[in-house]
């Protein structure tokens, strides 16, 4: 049994995740958590929000609410989202919690023991009518690099270039609006990643298994030469850089987000080891043995989920964090890396509320619709574009008139004809000799794609797999062997139900709902569908004649035109 941990990027506490949050690491995570239990794997899937920075501090002023009661209740937002979307985390942490906290400036302490970390004076905006420094989000202007008139101080959202607040052209103060902005010199603690390049770079090269987003955008950061990067920030939301006596010249300011949220994995697992372990006082072992060498963390496997522009602070930010301790810590063997899904050609917005956002996208249709979508066009070769026109054709073509319509049609002609029984008769022959040579390999491409990370590659064979079960139907046609062959009829269907238990196993990590109803509907459902093993005819045996079974609801709606038309007039979208 192989030991795997897995982490999706951190979403911002601010406002709830669209459609290109969740594709770009969340889900993708949870399809593949989902799949690795399945295979019997121990599996911890830790996630939780990045409470800290200027977005929550400006979040919470633009309705009116302190900074620490709006985090706390856009947590409980999204973590009720989350459930209802069927991610299954096995802990959603926090980084304003106790374990983040002590985590980050344990390892501010070893970066400084070992001389990576360096004070700097440098020049920072402040504003004069707002009466303090500007950092990051709390200045907007164009971007020097791409023109885009509403780059933020830390990264333009369009070019993804990381920036400096100093570096916008016509800045202004994204509290106030104000342009009576001046330089004025402050004190920030830096973290000195250019002395890291080499132990970075042979690093780097040795990481095989990175997709080439991956791999191509953290060899540019080293090639283009890797800056030291401030680490501190004029913020009072945050975790105080100043404690246990250390940088005492440092109070009021606090760590910057991106140095901390990174830990927040750490800091998350540690949550879900206190919260789990007995008397709930334990924090030495439960949570270091996935993250510390020299506490069985050594064979672990630790896979990243994030989109591309989080890839730069995992690949070497975080790294150059860990390996800078001094201390054994676990770093990541794979990163998978995502491209952005578009909205009609232009970008989901959190800020602009432009796309569809989880709570809407769940108002609309349940989960499985969504994830299914979602996993079947994940932009993993290159950016990819959301329109209702192609999401109501993915929906109608292969979960309603596929597997749906497979499902509804052998049930209700078997309950029509033998009862809601399983039917007696019939032999195995070379109908179904050819059905199994053809799953066999599907199932195992299947399997390779989900374990390779490639998700549109293993959500087409999935589908192709439905597909097959609809062939066999037809070809075999029990409706109409009924009228002269009852017992071919009786077998046809017997292996109908069997391809319905299968397609369950088959689909809970991408559909978890719509598996566990098929499942239902023959036999109980455990709280894991096991991965389908051994041989496929030994495996067509499982729903034996004479159980009973329920038929379910229509497991998918087909998506009418006038849907498409007043989604599209409430969401936006191109004419």
């Amino acid at each position: 049994m192989a030991r795997i941990l897995i982490t999706s990027g951190l979403p911002y506490i601010n406002g709830i995740k669209h459609l290109g949050n969740i594709v770009g690491s969340m889900l993708p995570a949870d399809v593949y958590a989902r799949f690795e239990r399945a295979r019997g794997n121990e599996v911890l899937y830790i996630c939780g929000t990045d409470d800290h920075g200027t977005p929550a501090e400006l979040a919470a002023a633009a309705v009116g609410q302190d900074v620490a009661e709006f985090c706390d209740a856009q947590y409980d937002i999204q973590t009720h989202l989350a459930d209802e979307f069927g991610l299954s985390w096995d802990h959603f942490g926090r980084t304003s919690r106790k374990p983040t906290h002590e985590l980050t400036q344990h390892l501010a302490d070893k970066l400084a023991d070992n001389g990576l970390i360096e004070e700097r004076t440098e020049e920072q905006v402040y504003s004069i009518d707002d009466g303090r420094y500007l950092p990051d989000r709390y200045i907007i202007g164009t971007c020097p690099h791409c023109g885009h008139e509403n780059a933020r101080g830390d990264q333009c959202e369009n070019c993804t270039k990381v920036l400096d607040p100093v570096d916008l052209i016509d800045a202004r103060s994204a509290i106030s609006g104000s342009t009576n902005l001046e330089v004025r010199e402050t004190k920030h603690l830096y973290l000195r990643q250019s002395k890291m390049v080499p132990e970075l770079r042979k690093w780097i090269a040795s990481q095989t298994s990175w997709p080439h987003l991956v791999s191509s955008i953290a060899n540019k950061w080293l090639d283009e030469g890797l800056q030291d990067r401030g680490i501190t920030r004029d913020l009072k939301w945050g975790i105080p850089v100043a404690h246990d006596g250390r940088w005492e010249d440092y109070k009021g300011k606090v760590f910057y987000v991106w140095f901390d949220a990174p830990i927040g994995y750490i800091g998350a697992t540690r949550e879900w080891s206190e919260k789990n372990a007995e008397g709930g006082t334990n924090t030495d072992t439960g949570w270091e043995r996935w993250w510390r060498t020299d506490k069985g963390a050594d064979d672990v496997k630790y896979v990243q989920f994030m989109g591309k522009d989080n890839v730069p602070f995992h690949t070497v930010g975080f790294p150059a964090t860990l390996m800078g301790s001094g201390e054994p810590w676990k770093l990541v063997d794979t990163i998978k890396g995502f491209n952005w899904l578009n909205y009609y050609g232009g970008k989901f917005s959190t800020s602009q509320q432009r796309g569809v956002f989880m709570d809407q996208a769940l108002d609309i249709l349940p989960a499985d619709y969504w994830r299914y979508y979602l996993t079947a066009n994940s932009p993993e070769g290159s950016d990819a574009s959301f329109t209702w026109e192609h999401f109501a054709s993915t929906v109608n073509k292969d979960l309603a008139d596929v597997l749906g319509n497979f499902v509804n049609r052998i049930m209700k002609f078997t309950a029509s004809k033998f009862g809601e029984k399983v039917p007696e008769g019939g032999e195995w022959g070379p109908d179904e000799d050819a059905l199994a040579a053809e799953l066999e390999p599907r199932i195992k491409a299947y399997e390779g794609y989900m374990e390779a990370l490639e998700f549109r590659k293993a959500t087409a064979e999935l589908r192709a797999v439905w597909a097959a079960g609809n062939e066999y139907l037809t070809k075999i046609a029990p409706w109409t062997a009924f009228k002269t062959d009852p017992e071919k009829a009786a077998f046809g269907c017997r292996m109908g139900l069997n391809l319905i238990h299968l397609f369950a196993h088959l689909s809970e990590p991408i559909i978890p709902a719509t598996a566990r109803k098929m499942h239902e509907a023959l036999l109980p459902a455990p709280d894991v569908l096991p991965w389908p093993g051994g041989n496929l005819k030994d495996m067509f045996q499982r729903i034996e004649p004479g159980l009973a079974f329920n038929i379910p609801d229509v497991l998918f709606q087909k998506i009418t035109d006038d849907q498409i038309a007043e989604w599209r007039t409430r969401f936006g979208g191109e004419e």
